[in-house]
């Protein structure tokens, strides 16, 4: 006895369960790896922006110090830095600080948060 053509496609028609949970377990994996490759790339995007800073307040430093006259070891404050700053201070990246420090001695940034390689708290310095 032959089958009919419309009654074998309904014994085939549709998901099964296992192939549903495979696109499911699929498409979790795929988000995962995704989710934490936007971390990674977050963190290093934050990293490079408080570098860039340190980078801009250690030319402004330079250039307050060349015309005030000043050398190393004499330290500037933020109201005399900002006249050599685009804007007249840095952006901030995240919950960091920064310490200027002496002429000389390179200005670093603390966060509160780990990115990279850099725990809570660590200094940063340019690099």
């Amino acid at each position: 006895m032959k089958l009919a053509l419309s009654e074998i496609r309904k014994s085939t028609a549709g998901w099964t369960l296992i192939k549903i949970m495979m696109v499911v377990s699929l498409i979790g994996l795929l988000a995962a790896i995704a989710i934490t490759r936007f971390f990674k790339s977050r963190e290093t995007a934050q990293l490079g922006s408080i570098i860039g800073n340190l980078r801009i307040v250690e030319s402004a430093k330079d250039q307050w110090a060349l015309q005030n006259q000043k050398g190393t070891g004499d330290t500037p404050d933020w109201i005399g830095l900002s006249d050599f700053i685009k804007g007249g201070t840095v952006k901030p990246a995240t919950s960091e600080t920064y310490t200027i420090n002496s002429v000389g001695t390179n200005a670093f940034a603390t966060c509160s948060v780990r990115l990279g390689t850099y725990a809570p708290n660590d200094p940063i310095t340019p690099q």
